[in-house]
């Protein structure tokens, strides 16, 4: 396997990393929503920021793992 496997194997680790801790957040912020309706807006504010947070860092690691395969002139 080449660099380039390597790279899309991190890659899609990265993806599927993101996509379980923003389906984490969501179905955490829907059982808190149910527990407590009166602090829904806090808790969709909250979840939100926490959601791009963890797409910011997935998209980082993308980035890092396609850096990486690039080749060196």
């Amino acid at each position: 396997m080449d660099i380039f496997g390597i790279a899309a194997i991190g890659a899609g680790l990265a993806a599927i990393g993101a996509g379980i801790g923003i389906g984490r957040i969501g179905g955490s912020a829907l059982e808190a929503m149910a527990r407590q309706p009166e602090l829904a807006g806090k808790i969709q504010t909250v979840m939100l920021i926490a959601a791009a947070l963890v797409e910011g860092t997935a998209l980082f690691a993308i980035v890092v793992a396609m850096l990486q395969a690039a080749p060196v002139a």
